[in-house]
């Protein structure tokens, strides 16, 4: 009965042979787990201890241990998981010897798999693909509703976010290019997944989504200008703008290969071009490169992290409107309160300036799997400010995956800018009772 409950001797060596290589190599996210799961290899508390462990090789260890005690089947399940998640040469790895090769043959108990269990194995990943889209995120996990109590210990030092809807989001994607005026870029395999993925977390968000899809640099003028335009903010206590699209430092491509200058994109949003907004928190997300560079990382090395920076402070503008502010004082003059022109503002950048954004051509960005994962787990307890700064801890501990290629184990690390004078705290999935 232990053996049958336990793997085999053969299978269990092969992975104590190979355990370093997987933990240096191994790729454990959640489609890897999903596929285990759907196997009966792992149970749901298995699988949410895999992927709570911070790092790669953390996680890879900790599935290394679970495995040899899940059963016959779970090694060669272990190989179909590796397969489907595009790491054929680990699976190679595992059963190339020949002695190996040759036990398989003569045993009748591990059957290799037939065509038609492939091909049905493929397909029920395909679905899976289809509805989870995401498959670094927990994008099947609802977003975790906020408490009334919360709401009520947070409200007052907080923007006001109580309207239904709680705004007005705007998504413009550019996945496919024009092959004549823009021949240099490259479709944008896998946006469709993120455009998607933004749509169903912003509506479960309550807010009222609009997505466009390849749009020229003027066309996403023309929508970003409508969309200031739109009466319906002046109801609303917020607004959502994400970019996905190619790009440079400080703008974004149109499909027609013309840039749209993230400048123009703020300015459209500041207190004097669009009023209905002003004092209404404003987030922008850009899912794009912002340069070329890639980031090949660096070994972390032992001892404490410097961070300090020196800094000297001096006002940027000049002594000239203080004349003016003193003597409208001087005559008694009330005047009116002024804004700045730009500010209540946050917006999330995938990478850092002059570097490239990574991208999974089937699974989406970093950046928006992140995102999404961190705004359904966490907003119903944590401010925008706050839950960007973990994303930017998760994003740090990934690494690309592309063997034989200058992706392979590349970084990106994202950042984010605010104007924000509060909290944004989204309080999703409450809406209070006057």
């Amino acid at each position: 009965i232990m053996l049958e409950c336990g793997m085999s001797d053969r299978d269990r060596q092969a992975l104590k042979r190979r355990s370093a290589d997987l933990c240096k190599q191994l790729v454990v996210d959640e489609l890897l787990v999903q596929s285990l799961q759907a196997d009966s290899i792992l149970t749901e508390s298995m699988a949410e201890s895999i992927l709570a462990e911070q790092t790669s090789q953390k996680r890879s260890w900790r599935l290394l241990l679970l495995l040899p005690k899940r059963g016959p089947r779970a090694f060669s399940s272990f190989i179909s998981a590796l397969k489907e998640t595009e790491q054929q040469h680990l699976s190679d790895l595992l059963t190339e010897s020949p002695e190996r090769d040759a036990e398989r043959v003569g045993d009748s108990s591990l059957p290799l798999p037939t065509q038609e269990e492939v091909s049905v194995k493929r397909q029920r990943t395909q679905e899976s693909m289809e509805f989870s889209l995401d498959a670094d995120s927990p994008i099947n996990t609802p977003v975790l509703p906020c408490t009334p109590d919360f709401y009520l210990s947070h409200c007052q030092q907080s923007y006001r976010m109580n309207s239904s809807p709680r705004g007005f989001a705007l998504v413009i994607s550019n996945v496919t290019f024009d092959s004549h005026a823009a021949s240099d870029l490259d479709p944008r395999k896998g946006g469709e997944v993120d455009d998607e993925v933004l749509r169903k977390l912003f509506t479960e968000l309550d807010y009222r989504v609009t997505v466009h899809r390849d749009l020229t640099a003027q066309g996403m003028r023309n929508c970003i200008e409508e969309f200031c335009r739109c009466l319906g903010h002046q109801t609303v206590h917020s607004c959502v703008v994400c970019l996905l699209s190619h790009g440079v430092d400080g703008a974004v491509y149109g499909t027609d290969g013309q840039l749209l200058q993230l400048d123009w994109v703020f300015k459209s949003f500041n207190n004097a071009h669009c009023p209905l907004l002003q004092n209404k928190p404003k987030m922008f997300f850009i899912q794009a490169c912002r340069g070329e560079e890639m980031d090949c990382g660096v070994e972390q090395m032992d001892g404490p992290v410097r961070t300090s920076s020196l800094s000297c402070e001096q006002r940027d503008a000049g002594r000239e409107g203080q004349g003016e502010s003193q003597q409208r004082g001087a005559l008694g003059i009330k005047p009116r309160i002024k804004l700045p022109q730009r500010s209540d503002m946050i917006c999330g950048f995938a990478s850092l300036k002059g570097t490239a954004a990574m991208r999974n051509t089937k699974r989406g960005s970093w950046f928006i799997q992140e995102l999404n994962s961190a705004l359904r787990l966490r907003s119903r307890d944590t401010h925008l400010a706050d839950i960007l700064v973990q994303v930017n801890a998760r994003i740090k501990e990934r690494e690309g995956y592309a063997p034989g290629t200058a992706h392979h184990r590349c970084k990106e690390m994202s950042e984010f800018t605010s104007s924000l004078r509060k909290d944004v705290y989204l309080f999703p999935k409450y809406q209070p009772q006057y």
